[in-house]
């Protein structure tokens, strides 16, 4: 293909730069690539280093209309409700929004709920998108893209991050442009919780599972339209060079080369509020097992948690936990305004090379951490009583019905578990975890040159 081809990257978030930017994705000058963003200067410069970019446009500020607001979130009530039958499984109705605080949000919920009430078919579901587009066209922020569009005159738009609120009215722009559009669908459990917010020409998906989903929720889309090329983010487990030297790493935060090194890997706050207790049952049952003498707890934290919560159990157990933070410019709190520096990439797989297990609720960090054929322990008890929360709902969301067996992880049933449970997997680390894998990604060598393929 011509290096003529220009083509504009939408990346609106920070796990998009170290998926997509930080890969060998765009390693090549195959094309001419122009970042489209709202990074900071600190980032941009970051980003300039390790991608070809010839240029970068910054994106306009986004308002959303009131009306593109009930129709989005109308549209995403009645998807779910559908998802919900259409899969029989009443937790995806989970990811509706609820919980708001305002007087004014409450009205304009109840307003939506009501509505929802009315939308009685698919087609229905389809009429409400063609209404939200044409909402999306009389945004002045449309025109505002259109005229960058214009200017910029690129062959492809691509776009890392398929429910991103600014991205409906880039794509809608370039569609009416006749500028053709790809995207990738953010992540493995994804799918059901209709937050496919943009219209694309093609979608890129880690496996023939997610294409299934993709099929199955939103038939609109021909099978022609969805190309099956893997994820790039698990090529870097592959790569040597990621992995930082024994001595810097261990000797970078402190680590007993005598001990062994457990990972506990933390979620935001909204998916697992409970997070800090489940941190220090586990140290408590190391403390008390005698576990600590010969172990090391290393916390990573989320990247968009940037709040206290852990502070008093880091305290407690400040002999015991080992604080790993990610390295990410944190800019505020949301997964919009974090993005990681390069170096964080091997910072993780090195975590994932010299750990031994990791420890956490349902994360996708049970492949990561299988890539270097580590276990990984899912926590499936209530640490605390919570009507609003509790891991018998996570364990039922729809993606973990992609799981061939329980056998993928191990399980920790109750606190009194814990001690005996991490000691068997340490002695006995075997899983099924590549099972699951297989079933989930795709090409987990070769995504970045089937991606870059697709694109040009």
């Amino acid at each position: 293909m011509a290096a003529s081809k220009k083509i504009i990257l939408l990346v609106p978030d920070g796990t998009g730069v170290k998926n997509y930017l930080y890969s060998k994705v765009f390693a090549t000058r195959e094309a001419t690539l122009v970042l489209f963003h709202n990074f900071d200067p600190e980032t941009v410069s970051e980003l300039e280093q390790h991608v070809p970019l010839a240029s970068t446009v910054r994106i306009p500020t986004y308002k959303e209309s009131v009306r593109e607001k009930f129709l989005r979130e109308l549209i995403h009530l009645s998807r779910i409700q559908r998802n919900a039958k259409q899969a029989n499984n009443p937790t995806i109705l989970k990811f509706s929004r609820t919980s708001v605080r305002s007087l004014k949000l409450k009205m304009f919920y109840t307003l939506v709920k009501g509505a929802a009430r009315l939308v009685r078919s698919y087609n229905s579901i389809l009429k409400l998108e063609a209404r939200y587009a044409k909402a999306l066209r009389k945004n002045p922020y449309y025109h505002s893209i259109v005229a960058i569009l214009k200017r910029e005159k690129p062959d492809l738009l691509f776009c890392t991050h398929q429910r991103a609120l600014p991205a409906p009215t880039i794509f809608a722009a370039a569609r009416d442009l006749g500028i053709p559009t790809t995207t990738v669908i953010y992540s493995w459990d994804n799918i059901p919780k209709a937050r496919l917010a943009l219209r694309a020409d093609r979608y890129l998906v880690w496996s023939q599972h997610m294409q299934n989903e993709l099929q199955q929720f939103y038939p609109e889309i021909a099978s022609e339209q969805i190309e099956v090329t893997g994820t790039p983010q698990f090529e870097f487990y592959r790569d040597t060079a990621n992995i930082l030297p024994k001595e810097e790493f261990y000797g970078r935060y402190g680590l007993d080369p005598g001990k062994r090194l457990l990972c506990f890997s933390g979620d935001d706050v909204r998916t697992s509020p409970h997070d800090p207790q489940y941190l220090e049952d586990i140290a408590e049952a190391l403390t008390k097992s005698g576990m600590a003498a010969t172990t090391q707890l290393i916390f990573r934290r989320c990247p968009v948690d940037l709040s206290g919560r852990y502070d008093a159990v880091l305290t407690k157990y400040k002999s015991l936990i080992v604080a790993m933070p990610p390295l990410w410019h944190q800019r505020a709190i949301g997964w919009s305004a974090v993005y990681p520096a390069y170096q964080d990439v091997k910072l993780l797989v090195s975590l994932a090379y010299y750990a031994d297990l990791v420890i956490n609720v349902g994360s996708t960090m049970a492949f990561d951490f299988g890539m270097f054929g580590k276990p990984c322990a899912y926590i499936n008890y209530d640490t605390v009583k919570d009507p609003n929360w509790s891991v018998d709902t996570i364990y039922k969301y729809q993606h973990f019905r992609s799981m061939p067996s329980p056998k993928a992880v191990f399980w920790l049933h109750d606190r009194e578990q814990i001690a005996s449970v991490v000691r068997t997997a340490l002695e006995q680390p075997e899983t099924a975890i590549n099972e699951w894998f297989e079933t989930v990604v795709a090409y987990p060598e070769t995504a970045s040159e089937r991606i870059r393929k697709a694109l040009l």
